[in-house]
C-alpha cells in the first residue's frame, strides 16, 4: 500500500487485500502496490523505485492520464476500469433527460417558464468511447429504445449497439445524434477531440453530455458554439480546467449544466475499488489475469 491523503481509500484497500488473503508488506518487500490516491501522482515514482520486486500496480481510477508518463512495460498494471460504470451511466442519463426536459431553466424559475422539451424515447445516441461505461450505458437505455452509435478506437462491433464506427467515423457518426456522450479515455489522440469542427458537425438541436475528463473538450470551442446556438446545450460533469473557476463563462450560459465531477463520488466508488481490488489479489494468489489490464502502450 502506498501512502494517501485519503485514509478511507488506504483503510478500504488495505483490508480488501487482507480480506483477499494477501499480505500488506513494507514497499521494499512488496510485489504488488495498491496505490490508493489517483492526487499524489508526484509520489508515485519515488515510492515504486522503493520497491526493488513490484511486478504489479493497481491504480484506484479509470482514468490513469496522471499516470501515464510512468507506465512501465516491465509491470502489469492495472486500474479501475469498468467499477464505476453503473454510477456513471446512470448520471449520463440524468444529465440528458435534464437537458431534453429543461430542468436546469425550469428549477430555478421563480415563475412560470415557457413549455418546451423533447423525449429520450426513441432518440438517436452517439457514444464516444467502447468501455465498461458505454456497456452499462447500452444496457440502461433499453427502455428507451434509443439508437446507439459508439465511436471507438479498435475496430469491432460492441454487443447492444446499432452502429460501431472508428475515430475517422466520428464527424458522421455526431451529425445525426440527439445526444452526443464522451465516455473515452483521455490520451494524446482524443485531447482536445471536441473540437470547433467537431461542434459544427452536431445538430444544432443536439446536446453534449461529458462524464470522461473535460480535457476531451477545447473549452473556449465550447463556449463559442454554446454562445451561438452551434449546438443545443451540454451538460459536463468534467471540466477543463477543474474544478471550474468561478466567474468562468460556462456558469453564465443558460444551455450549460455544471455538475461537480459526481458521476462517481467517493461514497459511491470506495466499496466498488475494495471489491476490485479484493478480486484482483485473489486473481494474482492464484496466478490468473488480472481484471481492468491497462494496455501500455496505448495509454489507458
Amino acid at each position: 500500500m502506498a501512502p494517501t491523503s485519503r485514509p478511507e481509500m488506504f483503510d478500504a484497500m488495505m483490508q480488501a487485500v487482507i480480506d483477499a488473503g494477501g499480505e500488506p508488506a513494507p514497499i521494499a518487500e512488496a510485489v504488488g502496490l495498491m496505490w490508493a490516491d489517483p492526487a499524489a501522482a508526484a509520489e508515485f515514482p519515488g515510492v515504486v523505485e522503493a520497491a526493488p520486486q513490484l511486478e504489479w500496480i493497481q491504480l484506484p481510477y479509470a482514468g490513469i492520464e496522471n499516470f501515464a508518463d510512468q507506465l512501465d512495460p516491465s509491470k502489469i498494471w492495472t486500474c479501475g476500469k469498468g467499477v464505476y460504470a453503473e454510477p456513471v451511466a446512470e448520471h449520463i442519463i440524468a444529465l440528458t433527460l435534464a437537458g431534453f426536459r429543461h430542468l436546469h431553466t425550469s428549477i430555478p424559475a421563480t415563475s412560470w417558464p415557457k413549455q418546451q422539451g423533447r423525449n429520450l424515447l426513441g432518440a438517436n445516441v452517439t457514444v464516444i468511447g467502447a468501455g465498461g461505461i458505454t456497456e452499462s450505458l447500452i444496457r440502461l437505455l433499453e427502455p428507451w429504445n434509443t439508437s446507439i452509435t459508439v465511436v471507438r478506437r479498435s475496430p469491432g462491433s460492441l454487443d447492444g449497439a446499432d452502429r460501431t464506427v472508428s475515430m475517422e467515423g466520428v464527424a458522421g457518426a455526431v451529425a445525426t445524434a440527439d445526444v452526443v456522450v464522451l465516455a473515452a479515455a483521455l490520451t494524446d489522440e482524443t485531447r482536445g477531440l471536441v473540437n470547433a469542427d467537431f461542434l459544427h458537425a452536431m445538430n444544432d438541436d443536439a446536446w453534449l453530455v461529458n462524464v470522461a475528463r473535460g480535457g476531451l473538450v477545447v473549452t473556449d470551442d465550447l463556449v463559442d458554439a454554446l454562445t451561438g446556438g452551434t449546438i443545443a446545450g451540454a451538460a459536463l460533469d468534467v471540466t477543463d480546467p477543474e474544478p471550474l473557476p468561478d466567474g468562468h463563462p460556462l456558469w453564465e450560459l443558460e444551455n450549460c449544466i455544471i455538475t461537480p465531477h459526481v458521476g462517481n463520488t467517493p461514497e459511491m466508488g470506495l466499496p466498488l475499488i475494495a471489491e476490485r481490488v479484493k478480486q484482483n489479489v485473489e486473481l494474482w494468489i492464484a496466478e490468473e489475469e488480472l481484471i481492468g489490464l491497462v494496455n501500455v502502450e496505448a495509454g489507458y
